[in-house]
């Protein structure tokens, strides 16, 4: 008899073949410790492993799954599509509905081309960026990831206001010296900047708010002003709401703020779990793409067929009526419910949502840059994440990552979940 599959078992016999035993960095719990889950099934707001364990799921596949596992709507034009053929390399009908679906929703986006990744998205959007322009630096915002493109990985250098350095192995220092760090949410770091080299930005590029250091808003005077400094000097606004689109509310951060950003890189609602992303914006900084012009972009799989019924069948779900309030409404319970439990038990623990999105801290104060939310209690968040874990709750294993919650999160879950943080509250009260 073969002996019984387990995570520790897949985890060593994934290791022998995959660079860390994972296909994604966050996925390995090297911040948190312990042995990875391996997950075989999911169904609505659950999740289930390799070993018959079930959890409670706050990642939802970091972010796409805002309507559940395996919706059954989902599922069935999936099921349509492929039937079909997975792949044409050719244009469809159903890539034109969906762009003419992502125009009327989000604010910003004129036109919109569909790409395959965040990440392609991100760096696509860049290049666009330049080629509009004619520039060749670019600013970014300590905290915030756009991908793995190698202009992208970069830190910032001895000071916030110089270029940057790499923060991979593999990334070409020249590459990195285009690229500009700044701090988020420094209105002053900004306006600094443009006053000394206004004339040399493409682009600014922000996570409106950001998902990538835990859950850290804009502020709305620091978004109005960048939105005002790339005006008055040439530069692009690039917003990146591949989670934030669709997730914080239909029409994104834009719908959020009243602020239009000239691009916009989507991703993860819009695939509705299948691999699928967009960019788009100005339609005179769009038909700079070839083939219509100078700048080239190009994709075997981009509106894959597959992908865009996915990504049509929940686009459907989440504009009926009251779909965003009810997910809104749950995401607030939930946050107010952890709060709760952790004062009663003493831990200091602050929170914050918006949409189906949120953050949660071991903090005494709500984060505004990457520096406070490093400052947070890593050590209880790490036996919080296996106390809750133990107890059927499946969080994001970092304490830089957002997390999410689907409209199948319904009373019944919140309330077990509230009632396994309560538990997992005492632990860390106990010390």
């Amino acid at each position: 008899m073969s002996a019984p599959v387990t995570n520790q078992s897949l985890f060593e016999r994934a290791q022998r073949s995959i660079p860390g035993g994972v296909n994604s960095p966050v996925r390995a719990f090297r911040q948190v410790g312990g042995v990875p889950c391996f997950i075989e099934r999911a169904q609505g707001p659950y999740m289930f492993d390799v070993e018959g364990r079930r959890y409670i799921d706050y990642i939802g596949s970091w972010g796409p799954m805002i309507a559940g596992h395996a919706h059954p709507e989902v599922i069935e034009a999936v099921q349509r599509a492929a039937t079909r053929s997975l792949s044409f390399g050719a244009p469809t009908a159903d890539e034109v509905e969906i762009a003419e679906v992502l125009r009327e929703v989000m604010p910003a986006v004129e036109m919109v081309r569909l790409v395959s990744s965040g990440t392609e998205a991100a760096m696509s959007a860049l290049r666009l960026a330049r080629g509009f322009t004619g520039r060749d630096a670019m600013v970014k915002f300590e905290g915030c990831y756009h991908g793995h493109a190698d202009s992208l990985l970069v830190k910032a250098g001895s000071g916030l206001l110089t270029f940057g350095n790499p923060s991979s192995a593999g990334v070409p220092a020249d590459v990195a010296a285009h690229t500009l760090v700044l701090e988020y949410n420094n209105v002053e770091q900004i306006e600094q900047l443009f006053a000394s080299r206004g004339s040399q930005i493409a682009c600014v590029i922000v996570e409106p708010i950001a998902g990538n250091m835990n859950f850290v808003r804009g502020s709305a005077q620091w978004h109005r002003r960048l939105r005002e400094l790339c005006t008055e000097h040439g530069a692009l606004l690039v917003w990146d709401e591949v989670m934030t689109g669709l997730r914080v509310a239909l029409g994104g951060a834009q719908q959020l703020y009243g602020i239009r950003p000239d691009l916009v890189v989507l991703g993860k609602v819009i695939g509705g779990g299948m691999p699928m992303a967009a960019f788009g914006g100005r339609a005179e900084i769009m038909q700079r793409l070839s083939p219509l012009g100078a700048v080239y972009q190009a994709g075997t799989l981009s509106g894959n067929p597959v992908a865009v019924a996915a990504g049509m069948a929940q686009l459907r779900i989440v504009r009926r009526p009251g779909f965003y309030e009810a997910l809104g409404a749950a995401t607030r319970r939930l946050m107010q419910g952890l709060e709760r439990a952790a004062a009663h038990r003493g831990v200091s623990l602050r929170t914050d949502c918006e949409g189906g999105m949120f953050g949660l801290y071991f903090a005494d104060a709500l984060p505004s840059t990457y520096s406070e939310v490093a400052r947070a209690d890593l050590e209880a968040f790490k036996r919080f994440f296996h106390a809750m874990l133990e107890r059927g709750v499946y969080l994001a294993p970092s304490m830089f990552e957002a997390g999410f919650v689907s409209s199948t999160h319904d009373d019944a879950v919140i309330e077990a979940t509230l009632n396994a943080a309560d538990a997992a509250f005492a632990v860390l009260a106990k010390g």
